[in-house]
């Protein structure tokens, strides 16, 4: 028999082309959110959460070899972790807080430090020997070794309705004879997901997976999928750094601006290891590396070029700081306020320090009267802002990522007809998709591999400028400026270049 001394998160179902891409993760994924949104307690038939236990100690190998245990004898997907405060109030906040991730916690392992708390969540806690550990967890293996997405009926949205319930979620845990980097952990609180918004909790977990089944798929990397019940910066720092030692890194994802930039700043200052909001810095580098070969096919200079922004949340505000970087030096942001300014009324500490560097001018209009003569637009905002009269307003050879997802700020094919040179989208159903999935499992493998613990603006320029050079001369055109999203050499030079 063999004996196990790791585990692997891994996918419930293969991502082999664009369409399975879908179904998993965006825009499929939405669907199984606004189920859960709808009704909270559909966790637990659309992601993997009726078998996933959480397993907390003071030490990270004796929860590893807990939750080892757990899935080699009774099949549940269990994930170790080590919290590093003794303290009751510590122990509480962090295990009230995992619950939406999780259909079980298990805290036998630390049995006479919490035997006295109550802990107010809704999922079984263990705080000790129990005669039947079956029956106190309840948890429901679905786990699938084959899967034909030629079974799944209707639209993309149905589809993947169909194979998270069939499935229990997308991923699960693998036990490995081999010693494994422990996982990165995919930390949300739900606040701003895809299109959708504020959801909260649980209602994030599906795309929280189908994130972790990119990274597996992609990267070769383990991840967890937490959500977190709190909406607090100052909670979300305390719990992060509470359980840092469980994990390899932290990927940010779906926290809302301007929230999400002291939660990284935070962590980023006081984390032992590597942080990186997706949001932000994923968008950052896929949009930079398209803007460099759009920019050479238009024949302009990023320094002479004027670049409008819809939107100036933590995705476009990240976007602008590294096209910065790149030599961008005209660009204005405008949000539901319109054109960002120094010290408009309506600015968060975000904007007031983006706007030292953007809009020399100080226009205040809007993005109608912005977008004239505009070489650029990037939409990071919502759908259907833009129309003829605007694309037909910008400069000759014009740029346009319209980024909104599910649908974009116009769509591609109508942006081309009202004149466009190059158009960009989120989806995969039109040339240029814009995916971050391009970046973050390549990023975190190499950061991973070479043991970095800070992710620095040069390892971000590094990784546009090698994802951008992956379209050859001869294959750039207006219809190709990115590699293909599932393209597997991709993350392999992402990789080597964060170094």
């Amino acid at each position: 028999m063999a004996k196990y001394n790791g585990i692997k998160i891994i996918s419930k179902a293969e991502i082999k082309d664009k369409n399975a891409l879908a179904i998993v993760y965006t825009p499929g994924v939405a669907s199984s959110c606004l189920e859960i949104k709808n009704n909270p307690e559909t966790s637990y038939d659309y992601t993997n959460r009726e078998n996933s236990a959480a397993v907390i100690s003071f030490d990270y190998e004796k929860s590893l070899q807990r939750a080892i245990f757990l899935k080699s004898t009774l099949g549940i997907d269990a994930y170790p972790f080590e919290i590093s405060s003794q303290e009751s109030e510590k122990i509480k906040l962090a295990v009230e807080n995992i619950e939406p991730s999780f259909g079980a916690i298990d805290l036998s392992l630390i049995e006479d430090t919490v035997k006295n708390i109550d802990f107010n969540v809704s999922v079984p806690v263990l705080k000790g020997n129990t005669a039947d550990l079956k029956e106190f967890f309840l948890c429901v293996s679905k786990n699938l070794f084959m899967f034909n997405y030629d079974t799944l009926k209707g639209t993309t949205g149905e589809k993947s309705l169909q194979l998270r319930k069939m499935a229990g979620g997308v991923v699960e845990i693998e036990l490995t004879e081999e010693k494994q980097t422990k996982p990165v952990a995919i930390v949300s609180d739900s606040s701003a997901v895809l299109g959708l918004g504020d959801i909260k909790g649980s209602a994030g977990l599906p795309v929280m997976e189908g994130k972790a089944v990119l990274f597996q798929e992609l990267g070769s990397v383990s991840a967890i999928p937490l959500c977190l019940k709190t909406q607090k910066a100052d909670e979300i720092i305390e719990i992060v750094l509470l359980l840092q030692n469980s994990f390899s890194g932290v990927n940010l994802e779906d926290i809302k601006a301007p929230r999400c930039f002291e939660v990284e700043n935070k962590l980023i200052e006081k984390a032992d290891i590597p942080i990186f909001h997706d949001d932000q810095h994923g968008t950052a580098i896929v949009v930079s590396a398209a803007l460099l070969n759009a920019l050479h096919l238009a024949g302009k200079n990023i320094g002479d070029v004027k670049i409008v922004f819809s939107g100036a949340g933590a995705a476009a505000i990240a976007v602008c700081k590294l096209i910065l970087s790149l030599g961008a030096k005209n660009i204005t942001l405008f949000d539901i306020y319109g054109a960002v300014y120094k010290d408009r009324q309506q600015n968060n500490f975000a904007h007031d320090e983006i706007s030292n560097y953007t809009n020399k001018n100080c226009f205040k209009g809007s993005l109608r009267e912005g977008i004239k003569d505009a070489d650029v637009f990037i939409g990071l905002s919502a759908p259907n802002l833009l129309d003829e009269e605007m694309i037909k307003s910008m400069n000759k050879n014009a740029i346009v990522f319209a980024l909104a997802n599910p649908t974009p700020e116009i769509m591609p094919d109508k942006a081309k007809e009202f004149g466009a040179f190059i158009t960009a989208s989120g989806r995969s159903d039109f040339p240029n998709q814009i995916n971050n999935s391009l970046v973050f499992p390549g990023l975190f493998n190499g950061v991973l591999k070479h043991n970095i613990k800070k992710i620095t603006n040069e390892i971000k320029i590094n990784c546009a400028f090698a994802l951008a050079s992956m379209v050859k001369e001869d294959e750039l055109s207006t219809d190709y400026i990115l590699p293909d999203a599932l393209d597997r050499q991709v993350p392999v030079v992402i990789s080597d270049n964060v170094i």
